[in-house]
């Protein structure tokens, strides 16, 4: 008889992109493209959120929970976390860390949902800070209140935290250094896998780039960035999950649609002793 397969999780993240753009045939690559990625969580960006439409809900249909972040914009435009698990525990704090984060631009939240998975408890984070590129100093103090936050809510617990998002911020800014264990800031340190980083070592992983039709003018007079991730929190001296697979998502046209101005990240996680028993 053959073995039963190891179990895995499958965890993504990606800005929507609100409706902008040739919204109905987006939505249809998007549709189409989460039902036969099929993940287990997903941290979402630029959700919008009125009185008679739920887009998140609209994309992944009712055999998934959607959890909508607290703060939106008045065109309902905010952040969701998506999930096939009911969550056990949902937790928000905001990111308005000074005067300059405008809650116009619908950040300043991180949110938090514990989810029973196949590789037991694990908590799932979206973490959305300040997009403007002159405000890395507040995305370190965003950084920093996240994780603590993150760290809060796991207790004092040795379960798997997997922080994603889209951080507006390169690999080399002082807040993702932060995430990954490369400084300190606040006196405060923290130590997470950069599943790209660790599943793709040298490659740029562009995330937002003018490569892609869909990224605005105003943004082409810099270059293309990776700024979207999966962040998998260490615990003495790496995660207690593995990445097993990781890749862009949504970074082709389908039929000459773009899903996105932004590509997404999609990793599948698996236990330790699962990876190194996979022929």
């Amino acid at each position: 008889m053959a073995d039963s397969p190891s179990p895995r999780i499958r965890v993504a993240t990606l800005n929507v992109w609100g409706r902008h753009g040739d919204w109905t045939a987006r939505r249809a690559v998007l549709r189409d493209g989460f039902a036969r990625l099929a993940p287990d969580l997903v941290a979402l960006q630029e959700t919008v959120v009125t009185d008679d439409y739920d887009q998140a809900a609209d994309l992944f249909g009712p055999e998934y929970t959607v959890v909508h972040h607290g703060t939106r914009t008045a065109e309902g435009v905010g952040c969701t976390i998506v999930s096939r698990w009911q969550p056990g525990r949902v937790d928000q704090t905001d990111l308005w860390v000074t005067d300059r984060v405008d809650p116009s631009d619908f950040v300043g939240q991180c949110a938090a949902v514990e989810v029973a998975t196949p590789l037991g408890p694990l908590l799932f984070a979206n973490h959305k800070p300040s997009w403007r590129v002159e405000l890395e100093h507040e995305r370190e103090l965003q950084a920093v209140r996240g994780a603590a936050f993150v760290d809060h809510v796991a207790g004092g617990r040795r379960l798997p935290v997997v922080v994603a998002g889209d951080m507006d911020a390169r690999p080399e800014s002082a807040s993702m250094r932060f995430w990954t264990g490369r400084q300190s800031l606040g006196g405060a340190g923290v130590a997470y896998q950069d599943a790209w980083e660790f599943s793709h070592p040298g490659d740029p992983g562009l995330t937002f780039t003018p490569a892609n039709p869909l990224v605005g003018p105003d943004w082409r007079g810099i270059s293309g960035r990776r700024i979207d991730y999966v962040l998998l929190r260490c615990l003495d001296r790496s995660p207690p999950l593995t990445v097993d697979s990781c890749r862009r998502l949504f970074d082709e046209p389908v039929d000459g649609t773009w899903a996105s101005d932004h590509f997404g990240v999609v990793c599948d996680l698996t236990t330790p002793a699962s990876r190194m028993t996979v022929g």
